[in-house]
């Protein structure tokens, strides 16, 4: 019979699907994911305090407050490049003085790869700024309804505008996939080095000066036996401007200029539940803050901070649909918050009880009973105790 030459061959069938992945447009690399939280926090309980408010965190506390959606996510993302992929972000369950559920850009970046390993990248655009662990953790991953207050002052929205570069070996960023994907509560890939130079106004600020800030982060994860541990440490240091609005009965000022060093320092440890689970961070430094009463109470001058928590958690899988996490965090918080009104310094004791319940993979029920003695974010910043019985219902696409 006729021979018929190696070029007339047709390609193997890895080549063909090479072929047909190299000829799709980058649209159709493109894909869509997600999740909502619907929340009722006026269940009953032992002591309660309608002025024990959170306005950074959940804006569904305090008096005249029904149910509400604290996080309504739409993620864009996906490779339109061998070496550069996109990650879009909005959450239309944001708030903007009285107006609830307003669509406002979270995530809006590129990664930009500069290895075929894809171990080294750099990330340009609104990101999350590579400080501790619970900060870089997603909300849809998160056990306590809400991010601590010692942690996320530093970074109100956890984000910023700006460059980051990460490093990690490619079996090590598998690691940090695998601790998400398994449910086991990881903070997702920031890598194991992380350095960055970005505003430092905050997610969706203008920039007020001309000082950007800088940031670094190492942290780890490692099997220590059987048990998944990740160890981290990281710091930060800029100059943050904010305006003073004094009051008649208070005549709020700064004390020596807009532009006050804003730093910190923070370690970071996690044991990941197999099934028994421990978390613990602790941050120190220096930002913008009101004083203590009554010498300083009116002058905002960079001033010490410091505080973290500590949680622990046990994964029971498959007891009651796919796993049951009862999980207990204490926080503790002093120092200022530098992005609210006059930079209140804030004096946070906070002890929270709770457990998610994962019923299907789509769907999540978290109850969480909070104890809080805490300042108001509200003139006139008054020390405040009470307890709140919260519901969550989380659903993922």
């Amino acid at each position: 019979g006729e021979v018929v030459p190696p070029a007339a061959l047709p390609p193997p069938a890895e080549e063909k699907e090479k072929e047909k992945e190299k000829s799709k447009p980058w649209y159709e690399s493109i894909r869509l994911r997600g999740y909502t939280q619907v929340r009722y926090n006026r269940l009953p309980s032992f002591r309660v305090n309608d002025s024990l408010i959170n306005d950074q965190g959940d804006r569904f506390l305090g008096k005249d407050t029904g149910f509400g959606i604290r996080r309504a996510r739409l993620v864009i993302f996906g490779d339109v490049h061998p070496h550069v992929s996109i990650y879009l972000q909005p959450d239309f369950a944001s708030v903007i003085g009285d107006q609830y559920n307003v669509a406002i850009m979270r995530d809006w970046y590129a990664d930009i790869f500069v290895d075929a390993k894809k171990e080294f990248r750099f990330r340009v655009g609104q990101s999350k700024v590579p400080f501790g662990f619970e900060n870089l953790q997603s909300s849809q991953n998160r056990l306590a309804l809400d991010r601590n207050d010692a942690i996320n002052s530093a970074l109100k929205d956890e984000r910023d505008v700006g460059v980051f570069f990460y490093w990690a070996p490619s079996h090590i960023r598998d690691r940090f996939k695998f601790l998400v994907d398994s449910g086991l509560k990881g903070s997702g890939d920031y890598g194991v080095v992380g350095l960055g130079v970005y505003n430092g106004q905050t997610a969706n600020r203008a920039e007020r000066n001309n000082s950007p800030h800088a940031v670094a982060r190492v942290s780890y994860p490692f099997l220590f036996g059987s048990q998944y541990v990740e160890v981290g440490a990281g710091a930060y240091y800029g100059r943050f401007n904010l305006s003073a609005s004094p009051r008649d009965d208070a005549a709020y000022a700064l004390a020596r200029g807009p532009n006050m060093v804003d730093a910190r320092a923070i370690a970071s440890l996690t044991l990941y539940p197999q099934p028994l689970g421990f978390q613990a961070e602790y941050n120190i430094g220096r930002g913008p803050s009101l004083g203590s009463f009554p010498d300083e109470a009116l002058l905002i001058d960079s001033r010490n901070l410091q505080g973290g928590y500590a949680q622990l958690m046990y994964k029971l899988d498959g007891v009651v649909g796919v796993s049951l996490i009862p999980y207990v965090r204490g926080t503790l918080y002093k120092g200022g918050k530098k992005f609210e009104t006059n930079a209140p310094r804030y004096d946070v004791r906070e002890l929270e009880l709770g457990a998610e319940w994962q019923i299907w993979k789509a769907l999540e029920l978290t109850a969480a009973y909070v104890i809080a003695d805490r300042t108001s974010s509200r003139y006139p910043y008054e020390q405040e105790q009470g307890h709140v019985t919260r519901l969550q219902l989380q659903f993922n696409y």
